[in-house]
């Protein structure tokens, strides 16, 4: 146990007056080897009172923790460290490396920090955004706007195939439309669709931007020329979001199969960041927005549309006509006015939603004669058929139980129906009847079987049964001219003939 200042400055003078290690262990009542090791210490000219640092297991891979932070100029992260050292052999826990990568951010960072001054925000008063790039999806490149309101800590970010002015300006309302309020200020960096020049410095704003702000009652600014630390709260924003939502080998995110996934995790990102307390206030954001939302003032109602293309309404058939092509929407739009501009070889519809404006669809631009209608806009319409398929309703308790057995009972009844089979009601009670015997899930893949093959007779569904009691791999073999039970005819080939 190391000694405090007062017991080391006895056994000092106790040495002193005795010059003997032994002697003056007695006098101060501790071991001899305790005076000796602070008798040295004070001799080669050390601090007594300096605890020495007992090792570590991660001493032999300092080394490496320094040059991880050199290359990556005091940017990476703990526990991307503690994996690559874990990769070498490292047996320590996290925590132990947490320290290390701590200390040598703060060697590297020495002569290398930037003095700030610290910003106390107004409620009210500003609202920054930037852009992150997001995930790919389908092959594709996306976007997330991450908008971060100062005073409350709230974050909003939305996804977005491109970062042009009108992607740019339908983020932006859907963001003020979710705070209930617009701010004082608005700022950003120096993109191409906020400053289109600089003068002798000076950042020349985009005019369509100044209208949309002089519309919300917002002022836009812009930080210093390339250097986002001046806009510190949404580059965390971006960080943050890139970090949850971007699939990498830190967090092991799967890829996104469309663009509906990558809109459903950029909702659940919202909802937890501002849900939980923050780290600087002690609470939520989204309980500090109630309050800010009194210093915020009041959104006009409809939104900034300039930029947004030509005006267009939804007809009936959920399509909408451009340069005399029809293009299909999603449900839900019909009688709803949208906007469509062209972005290179796109046609982009924006419609104004309850949380304001949002991408509706992006088309491929096409040519008169040559419509684009996609399946998926209607459900109703399996296939592109233009017929609605009759939905199944069962009226009589034994349809009802029939149907019960499951998907592949539908399927059989529907097939059975176009194929003109006879006597469909009592083979759907003798399927009832088999599913009792033999359980719903052997008779609903039985009778799934049987609409694929195109059986329908008397015994053909106990026939599928009976096999697949026998064999669990069972093929569908469907009657045609190349398939036959008939037995053949080699038995007739010498009929007629005489004996030679």
């Amino acid at each position: 146990m190391a000694k405090n200042p007062t017991e080391i400055m006895e056994i000092f003078a106790s040495y002193d007056l005795t010059r003997c290690a032994w002697s003056a262990a007695q006098l101060v009542g501790c071991d001899p080897k305790t005076v000796q090791r602070y008798v040295e210490l004070r001799e080669a000219g050390l601090d007594p009172l300096r605890r020495s640092r007992r090792a570590r297991l991660i001493d032999p891979y300092l080394d490496k923790v320094e040059e991880l932070v050199e290359r990556s100029k005091g940017k990476i992260r703990a526990d991307v460290a503690h994996d690559r050292l874990r990769a070498m052999g490292f047996a320590g826990n996290e925590r132990t490396t947490r320290r290390a990568v701590a200390e040598a951010k703060v060697a590297y960072r020495a002569g290398r920090r930037r003095s700030y001054r610290p910003w106390v925000p107004e409620p009210g008063l500003w609202l920054q955004f930037d852009w992150g790039d997001g995930p790919r999806v389908n092959g594709r490149c996306t976007y997330l706007f991450c908008a971060w309101l100062a005073w409350s800590r709230y974050r909003v970010v939305l996804p977005t195939w491109d970062r042009k002015l009108g992607t740019l300006l339908a983020c932006l309302d859907a963001t003020l439309r979710r705070l209930q309020g617009g701010p004082t200020y608005v700022l950003t960096d120096n993109q191409r669709a906020v400053t289109t020049d600089r003068v002798a410095g000076v950042p020349v704003r985009h005019p369509v931007l100044v209208a949309a702000g002089r519309h919300y009652g917002l002022e836009v600014e812009t930080c210093v020329v390339a250097d986002p630390e001046s806009k510190g709260g949404s580059e965390a924003t971006v960080r943050l979001a890139k970090a949850d939502l971007v699939p990498t080998e830190a967090n092991l995110l799967d890829e996104y199969g469309s663009f509906g996934e990558l809109a459903a995790a950029c909702e659940r990102f919202n909802a937890e960041v501002n849900g939980r307390p923050h780290s600087e206030t002690g609470r939520a954001p989204a309980d500090a927005l109630l309050e800010e939302r009194g210093h915020l003032h009041v959104l006009p109602g409809e939104p900034y549309t300039a930029a947004l293309g030509e005006t267009r309404t939804v007809e009936g058939d959920q399509t909408v006509r451009f340069g005399s092509v029809r293009y299909s929407t999603p449900p839900g739009w019909v009688g709803e006015q949208v906007w469509c501009r062209v972005e290179g070889e796109e046609l982009v519809i924006v419609g104004a939603g309850e949380e304001g404006l949002q991408e509706v669809w992006r088309h491929r631009l096409s040519v008169p004669g040559q419509p684009q209608i996609v399946d998926e806009h209607y459900p109703d319409h399996p296939n592109g058929r233009g017929t609605m398929q009759p939905r199944v309703r069962p009226q009589r308790e034994d349809e009802r139980v029939f149907l019960a057995i499951g998907e592949g009972a539908e399927h059989w009844l529907r097939a059975a129906a176009a194929s003109g089979a006879v006597r469909i009601r009592a083979k759907m009670a003798q399927a009832t009847e088999l599913a009792m015997l033999f359980g719903s899930s052997q008779v609903d893949e039985a009778l799934r079987r049987a609409a694929d093959a195109g059986r329908f007779d008397e015994d053909d569904l106990v026939s599928i049964l009976s096999y697949g009691q026998q064999s669990q791999a069972l093929h569908v073999v469907r009657a045609d001219e190349s398939f036959s039970a008939q037995p053949g005819t080699s038995a007739w080939e010498g009929f007629g003939r005489r004996a030679s």
